[in-house]
């Protein structure tokens, strides 16, 4: 939603997806009590560790009905329908948000276990090979596609790839957390590239990093789970470990009621916030630079140009400031 949206209206959403939306999903699962908790055909039962669907692609689908509500940037699509690249300000940022996200996922996925025993060692070295193959393989596969190795795809792969893992952290063996990850990298790709098909612009691949990946995530603890943990039993083996598909099914249909549950929810409060206080700031904001008008200051330090007029990296001024368009 970044880049066109009212900073009121991201006041409105984030009262209401903290207030009912997101613990919902949460009491559903983690207070061992809820629908999530219950859900179980046969033997086998849901489980989810540290949040691929409960955390993850709860924000990823409410990302979705934002970016849908909101419609996509003004210039990102030509009068053909055919996108147009509009890359951020510093590739050098998205690598070191990249990397602080990596170590704090340590305390994301590990730190879930509450407790100091093997499992957060197990978590720990599942984070980092998840991690690690996700990015080697949105690298490759982006490489492949364009012939480019771009460099914040790749940071997206690392990040699908420790979405791809939350779930199934504690629950999988080193081969497993490999596997994971290096699925998560390819879908990435793939599924940025869909939703700018479709028209759905997404500029930093939330959805896809988040809830296509979070969707992953919880699939892959039907296929990989070898271990338990505090919510899965031991004997709740993935499809691989001779659990068959009831634990994959499982697996699905609770991704799938988060799903329904976050878009139908999400979608009504996106639609109510658009015909009041309003979703979208108007197109000469938007083309200016939201820095000036939503928040009275610009973003970046003003330099003094040759021709002693004052100008900043990347933002074109609105006349109401005082600077030329």
């Amino acid at each position: 939603m970044a880049e066109r949206t009212k900073m009121s209206a991201y006041l409105v959403f984030s009262f209401f997806m903290t207030a009912l939306i997101y613990p919902v999903v949460v009491h559903s699962f983690w207070s061992g009590e809820g629908l999530l908790a219950d859900l179980a055909i046969g033997d086998a039962k849901f489980g989810d560790f540290a949040g691929s669907t409960i955390v993850h692609s709860t924000g990823g689908w409410a990302a979705m009905m934002g970016a849908i509500f909101l419609g996509p940037r003004i210039g990102k699509y030509d009068r053909h329908g055919k996108s147009r690249t509009m890359p951020g300000h510093s590739v050098a940022f998205v690598v070191v948000g990249v990397l602080v996200l990596w170590f704090g996922w340590f305390g994301f996925n590990a730190g879930s276990e509450l407790a100091a025993d093997d499992v957060v060692m197990r978590a720990a070295v599942t984070t980092m090979l998840a991690a690690a193959a996700g990015g080697v393989t949105a690298a490759a596969a982006v490489w492949l596609r364009t012939g480019h190795l771009d460099v914040a795809m790749t940071g997206n792969g690392v990040l699908a790839g420790l979405v791809g893992i939350t779930a199934g952290t504690a629950t999988m063996t080193p081969v497993g957390a490999v596997l994971a990850g290096t699925v998560a990298g390819v879908i990435v790709v793939g599924s940025v590239a869909f939703f700018d098909r479709v028209r759905i612009d997404d500029p930093v691949g939330a959805i896809s990093v988040h809830g296509v990946c979070g969707l992953w995530g919880t699939l892959a603890v039907g296929l990989f789970a070898r271990h338990g943990d505090g919510f899965v039993a031991t004997d709740n083996a993935g499809l691989f470990y001779g659990g068959g598909f009831d634990h994959l099914l499982v697996q699905f249909i609770g991704a799938a009621l988060v799903f329904v549950w976050v878009a139908a929810t999400t979608g009504i409060l996106f639609a109510v916030i658009k015909h009041t206080v309003g979703l979208r700031v108007p197109p000469e904001v938007e083309i200016s630079g939201l820095d000036i008008f939503e928040h009275g200051q610009p973003g970046y330090v003003f330099r003094a140009t040759e021709n002693g007029s004052k100008s900043a990296p990347g933002l074109r001024q609105p006349a109401a400031t005082g600077f030329d368009l």
